[in-house]
């Protein structure tokens, strides 16, 4: 791969789960550490990378109705991974031209290809915003989130595939402080891995990551509907995550956009997903 970090640390020894993840994607920004991790995590789940396109596709479906749908215009995704369209940005401005996003994500690598983020439409904004889901109160004063987001206007708050890699409690009350500053008519989407639907499976992931060094703890269906505890959430609730909406919400948008292709077989249930309105 071509190294754009520019002097940056991207500690290329180490397995980092976005990169990890970028690797199932298909994508190019790994090395070898994040390759031999995630050759132990296939073993467990064979269709991984499926699952892994899965959770993409969710956000796709989510933002989509979202900004379509609901009139959200501003969304924080936290736990971005590194660029791969169609981008976050990309499926909102497409329903609406001046949406505006923030990226949050702890990975340098991503921060390295972060230009690739920051290509939007004239009428909205983009941001990016290096630092971590476990110091939230950074990510509410950094500097760029409150210059490119009014926190007077709903806000939709991403976590795509994230909260899992933060064991014990602790992350319902990151969460918590992450939602508290958001107005009225914000939303929570979220996907999650679970146990619930294949344990051995799951568990055979959770340990290869463990093993390489990444925590993780899968929860079951009463831990995500956890995070929705104070929110409406939106139909059909907390379920599979290929079972959110699987054919969209709106109607198909302009197809010059890219697109993520739907896959063929459907891969077994590893996650849930869930969308919720802050009241």
């Amino acid at each position: 791969m071509s190294d754009s970090s520019g002097g940056v640390d991207l500690r290329q020894d180490v397995a980092h789960s976005a990169r990890i993840y970028d690797h199932f994607l298909g994508g190019k920004d790994n090395y070898a550490a994040d390759r031999a991790a995630a050759e132990k995590i296939e073993q467990a789940i064979p269709s991984v990378r499926a699952v892994a396109r899965g959770n993409r596709e969710f956000m796709v479906r989510a933002v989509r109705h979202l900004a379509a749908g609901e009139g959200v215009r501003q969304f924080l995704d936290i736990g971005t991974g590194i660029p791969t369209e169609p981008n976050l940005h990309q499926v909102a401005q497409d329903s609406a031209p001046d949406a505006r996003v923030v990226y949050v994500d702890n990975d340098p690598i991503v921060l390295a290809h972060a230009r690739a983020l920051l290509t939007g439409t004239a009428e909205g904004r983009t941001h990016y915003v290096e630092a971590d889901v476990t110091a939230p109160e950074r990510i509410l004063s950094a500097a760029g989130v409150r210059e490119t987001l009014d926190f007077d206007q709903p806000i939709a708050l991403s976590l795509i595939a994230l909260c899992h890699f933060v064991p014990g409690d602790r992350i319902y009350d990151i969460i918590d402080t992450l939602l508290a500053p958001l107005a009225s008519g914000s939303y929570l989407v979220m996907t999650h891995l679970t146990k619930d639907f294949d344990e051995q499976m799951v568990e055979g992931a959770v340990q290869a990551y463990t093993r390489s060094g990444i925590a993780m703890e899968a929860r079951g269906y009463d831990g995500v509907a956890r995070f929705f505890r104070n929110l409406d959430l939106l139909a059909p609730g907390v379920v599979a995550i290929e079972d959110w909406h699987p054919n969209g919400i709106e109607p198909e948008p302009d197809p010059q956009v890219p697109r993520l292709q739907t896959n063929a077989t459907k891969p077994p249930a590893a996650g849930y997903a869930a969308v919720g309105r802050k009241r």
